[in-house]
């Protein structure tokens, strides 16, 4: 009887269970003491390489067991922490542990999730998380989708799927170069990056773009944008797609969603919403007016990584008609045998997305949603609302700082010496400095947003750690900054 194959990467039972019993133990003593640890070590690239050290590719291996144990050290002690209750920056949120809990079992069984018949069961979990968040923002369950690394990848597929909608039919064939008329993208000029990248990238070029303006409250000014469309029109243009955003990253702003739908069910063009991060807000009942119009949609980009508060990676894309996705990613090659599923139609991801292969991003995602529930979600998402909300206020009552923006979970405000300094270049370069200040100094971590031509302190609160006291002290922490970092540079410019 021939011996099992003992290959150098496999562990037993035994030595994984006792590598995974230290790891989950001291996993969490981690999550239970971050609140202790400075949100950032600040350390440059040269330290962190020291600390790996230069040496070649190992010719022998080492045990599994000393690996584990020292990259445990290495990434909890350094590491920017944005589950840490004061972490405030960028959209990423604290990640619910069961993420890190399910994402362990994901990658145990390793479905690939392009096709049905190699991933049965996570098929279906993702088919069911995909009608689960349609259902958590308040679009019907028929809407189709695919998850996806985040919300530029969520955009990108969207983008690519109203190109074939809406270009002429025969773009597949001939390519867009071929096309008699320009196709023209329509979004507001505070509209992420990702537009740019996707007008590059698919073939449209930058000019494609018309940055519409916002209006007084930060807002697509529609009537500009229909006016835009009518001239298009006139000058031969094919216009494409309106983009929406749903949480501008910036301030927080809900575009008049229900506005710009009536302009594009007149005008014949798709209609996408950007609500990577702030779509989960539609499920606060208070809320709700803001999103009027999400149902109209023909695509939505939601991110679960932001404000589901899932581990990286988890975005998502849902369409209207599921139907768009089939005709922009499908084929069919000889070597797939993925069509035969007995009785049953199978849906096979790879189908409605860039990825053939594909991890199994949903089931984090489909855990936390059973796990907080429906009322769970609105309570977390509208205290971190609230939080954020207070500090606006403490902000606007302080003597030394500025308010100058709050919507959704996102406030902005900006430091302004006692001695009343109006000067517009300075109070951009001190804020400026003190942001640098904060980002480094391992107390506090913000990201920053220009707001009419103000160069502001930013603080996303996505965040199921931050309480009422982070706030307060936060205030405390800028305050104290900007008091020092002033200082320096009075001194410097005397």
């Amino acid at each position: 009887m021939a011996k099992s194959r003992r290959s150098t990467i496999e562990m037993d039972k035994e030595e994984f269970r006792k590598i995974g019993y230290q790891l989950i133990d001291d996993i969490s003593n981690f999550i239970g003491s971050i609140d202790q640890k400075p949100v950032t070590p600040n350390e440059g690239p040269s330290q962190l390489q020291d600390l790996l050290g230069n040496t070649s590719l190992p010719e022998n291996g080492r045990p599994a067991a000393e690996l584990i144990a020292k990259t445990t050290d290495l990434l909890f002690n350094h590491s920017l922490l944005n589950g840490h209750p004061k972490f405030l920056g960028y959209i990423t949120s604290s990640a619910a542990p069961i993420g890190a809990l399910a994402d362990l079992l994901a990658s145990s069984v390793n479905p690939n999730v392009g096709a049905q018949i190699l991933s049965p069961i996570a098929t279906e979990i993702e088919k069911q998380t995909i009608k689960w968040l349609c259902d958590f923002i308040g679009v019907p369950s028929d809407y189709g989708g695919i998850l996806v690394s985040g919300g530029n990848m969520a955009n990108f597929t969207a983008f690519l799927a109203a190109r074939t909608a809406k270009a002429p039919q025969n773009i597949k064939e001939d390519g867009i170069q071929n096309t008699s008329n320009k196709l023209t993208v329509y979004c507001s000029k505070t509209t992420h990056t990702w537009i740019e990248k996707a007008v590059v990238l698919f073939g449209l070029g930058t000019k494609s773009v018309r940055w519409i303006p916002t209006d007084a409250s930060n807002k697509m000014d529609t009537k500009v944008l229909e006016n835009t469309i009518k001239i298009d029109l006139e000058n031969g243009c094919l216009p494409l797609m309106v983009v929406g955003t749903a949480g501008d990253v910036s301030t927080g702003v809900v575009d008049n969603l229900s506005d710009i739908s009536a302009i594009c069910k007149t005008y014949n063009l798709w209609f996408h919403i950007d609500g990577a991060y702030g779509a989960p807000a539609a499920i606060v009942p208070k809320l709700k007016h803001l999103f009027t119009g999400i149902k109209d949609a023909d695509s939505i980009a939601l991110d679960p990584h932001k404000w589901l508060y899932s581990p990286l990676e988890a975005g998502c894309t849902l369409v209207k008609n599921p139907q768009h996705l089939i005709d922009t990613f499908s084929s069919h090659p000889e070597y797939y045998n993925f069509s035969k599923s007995g009785q049953d139609k199978a849906q096979n991801f790879y189908e409605y997305g860039l990825q053939n292969s594909r991890g199994f991003r949903a089931l984090k995602v489909w855990l936390a949603l059973q796990q907080v529930g429906r009322s769970g979600y609105e309570k977390l998402i509208s205290e971190d609302i609230e939080f954020s909300e207070m500090l606006y206020d403490l902000a606007d009552q302080h003597p030394e700082l500025e308010a100058v923006s709050q919507n959704l979970s996102i406030t902005t405000f900006r430091y302004v010496p006692l001695e009343n300094i109006d000067h517009k270049e300075y109070l951009n370069t001190l804020n400026e400095a003190i942001l640098n200040e904060l980002q480094t100094g391992g107390e506090v971590f913000l990201s920053n947003a220009i707001v009419n031509g103000q160069y502001s302190l930013r603080a996303c609160i996505v965040n199921f750690r931050t309480s009422k006291k982070d706030i307060e002290e936060i205030i405390e922490i800028i305050i104290g900054t900007g008091r020092k970092v002033h200082l320096k540079i009075s001194q410097e410019r005397a």
